[in-house]
């Protein structure tokens, strides 16, 4: 083993702790971290003040992704969720918190089950299935100790959110778009669903993070619903009016409250890091009092859990600079501290990079926002480059840990992740820039990343390469085909080649909502091809680095199959390596190492060779 690849090891070496969730009676944080290479459910102690964490215990052993854990109310239980070689087909387990048991509850591995909510009282689990018509997705409930029952049959898909008090109605969702969704409850006993929000045809409405009252009278939530940004609302269940609490310019993103309902934790994203707020609400919001906040790290937040007894709040604290654990808030003390420490592959914290938010201006005036990534005492000038495009496209380049761009910084690389036209975070708007006929103005966006760098000094423009993944990997087939005089080298992981047979192939419950975004084969089969990196390989200059899974059920393999064996043909440099046990994601820590290892060395070769 090199030098480089060894150095290169480490990166992907950073542990992470994520998902927390308290026992029954608050003595134990279960969270999913990757210390044995793949995610699995650990466990750690409550220790209220403890600077060093306590040693945690393993509780799943399946050597394969667990995706979600989720404690049982009043039982040592925990509902687990989890696939096979990444291939998102997710079975349900239920697991003692011990780990001396783990029995599968669904057995069905060719269709998907997602996991919902756990009953009020324990018994009981709802979920949503494709069992009935791989396309659709119906609502399930299974007491732990009996058969599945259909409660709710939908041609669409649907999520089951979470049981309200009475454990006799059900929250559940019908997804219409990829930015809009509608709220019923659902009679568990009868089946009726009642719409609780309006069905919206333009425009967004998400309404996300819903959470019951105590008496079940309402639900708190976030929603976008004819305004730009997610905010905090109140939906009364009795009136069916929904009225909003604030008027934020950003998103909310997540709300927890406590049991009963006096405590409100909230993180809205301010610009990709996020912003901490808990309010005592035992009063009502109008007579709300805001608390102190402990200080955490500038980081990304995510995945609030309170304690039973709502004296303590567990939080996923991931920063772009260190690895994401799970810290622990004492309200009544003030304190806060981490649950977990995931290890940093002996990386000292002054090894990372963290990035510096800038803006640029592009071809309709615009400022497009975006980090950049500078090696520590290097002179920011004439530097060897690299884009970073992030996937989605409804997402958003986040302050936090990428253990690729860490190591890209760390070997000299200037990295620039921007959030071009298209992104969530900025508003409604500015995320409907992109839509169908305007796709490509994303792909100007980078151009214009590329004219700025270069003329800041901060670029050598003769070394600047370009990297994405999923529909980032998209982005970067449509630069080196839209602008090929731009780029040294390219590397696109299980990006989409052909817009057509992407859709023609991806999972039939994903379709049609991939088509609200992209434009659907019906109606636009003709642009579709026309924006298709396919269409234009003969365009392709770049040396291109492909990377994917066999088992991408988002982006079929055959997306990467086709390109690569296009610009074979034309004599251009590429590489490509196909993952038989990953899926869109590349879980496995080995898979990882290989795969960054190869593009590590691809880069070096193509812009410093």
């Amino acid at each position: 083993m090199t030098a480089e690849t060894a150095s290169f090891e480490r990166y992907f070496n950073v542990r992470s702790a994520y998902g927390a969730s308290f026992s029954a009676d608050g003595s134990r944080l279960f969270f999913l971290t990757d210390i044995t290479g793949v995610p699995e459910v650990w466990s750690v102690p409550v220790e209220r003040g403890t600077q060093r964490p306590a040693w945690p215990d393993q509780v799943t052993f399946r050597g394969e992704r667990v995706n979600s854990a989720a404690c049982a109310p009043n039982s040592d239980m925990l509902l687990v969720a989890g696939d096979v070689g990444g291939n998102e087909l997710t079975q349900l387990f239920l697991a003692s918190g011990d780990g001396t048991t783990l029995r599968q509850l669904t057995t069905r591995p060719e269709i998907i089950h997602e996991f919902g909510a756990w009953s009020p009282d324990g018994t009981r689990i709802l979920y949503t299935s494709n069992e009935r018509d791989s396309r659709y997705f119906d609502v399930y409930e299974r007491a732990l100790d009996g058969d599945p029952r259909l409660v709710h049959q939908y041609d669409g898909t649907c999520h089951a959110m979470r049981y309200a008090p009475d454990g006799r109605h059900a929250l559940i969702a019908y997804q219409l778009s990829n930015t809009r969704n509608t709220l019923l409850l659902l009679d568990l006993a009868s089946g009726e669903a009642r719409q609780l929000t309006p069905d919206v045809s333009e425009g967004p409405a998400n309404h996300v993070s819903p959470r019951f009252s105590p008496d079940g009278k309402g639900i708190w939530l976030l929603s976008d619903r004819d305004r730009q940004f997610s905010s905090l609302a109140w939906l009364d269940l009795a009136s069916g009016e929904m009225t909003y609490l604030r008027e934020d310019q950003w998103d909310g993103e997540e709300i927890a409250l406590t049991r009963d309902s006096s405590r409100l934790a909230l993180i809205t994203n301010v610009e990709g890091y996020s912003r901490l707020e808990v309010f005592d609400v035992s009063r009502g919001w109008e007579q709300r009092e805001e608390l102190a906040v402990p200080v955490l790290p500038s980081a990304v937040l995510r995945e609030l859990a309170w304690s039973p007894d709502g004296q303590m709040l567990a939080v996923t604290v991931d920063p772009p600079d260190g690895a994401p654990d799970v810290w622990l808030w004492d309200v009544a003390s003030g304190q806060a501290w981490q649950a977990t420490r995931s290890a940093t592959g002996g990386i000292p914290r002054e090894g990372f990079a963290a990035p510096t938010l800038v803006h640029y201006p592009t071809f309709d005036g615009r400022e497009i926002p975006g980090f950049l990534f500078l090696p520590r005492g290097a002179e920011p000038r004439n530097l060897p480059t690299v884009l970073y495009v992030h996937g989605g496209p409804e997402s958003q380049y986040r302050a936090n840990y990428m253990p690729v761009i860490q190591f890209f910084v760390a070997q000299g690389y200037a990295v620039f992740a921007p959030n071009v036209r298209g992104s969530t975070g900025y508003g409604y708007a500015y995320q409907s820039l992109d839509d169908v006929r305007l796709r490509m103005d994303s792909v100007a966006d980078l151009k214009y990343a590329v004219q700025w760098l270069s003329e800041s000094g901060t670029a050598d423009p003769k070394r600047i390469g370009i990297f994405g993944r999923s529909y980032g990997g998209f982005m970067v087939l449509a630069a080196i085909t839209t602008y090929p005089d731009l780029w040294a080298t390219a590397v696109d992981i299980v990006g989409i080649a052909n817009f057509v047979t992407f859709l023609e192939r991806t999972g039939p419950w994903r379709r049609k909502l991939r088509e609200a975004e992209y434009g659907s084969l019906e109606n636009d089969r003709e642009f579709l091809e026309q924006i298709s990196p396919l269409t234009h390989v003969e365009r392709i200059i770049t040396p291109l680095f492909v990377a994917h899974g066999a088992n991408d059920a988002r982006v079929p393999v055959n997306e990467a199959e086709q390109i690569v064996a296009a610009v074979k043909s034309r004599q251009v440099p590429v590489e490509y390596l196909r993952f038989p046990d990953e899926g869109h994601q590349f879980t496995k820590r080995s898979n990882q190492i290989t795969a960054y290892t190869s593009i590590a060395r691809f880069l070096e070769a193509h812009m410093r060779g």
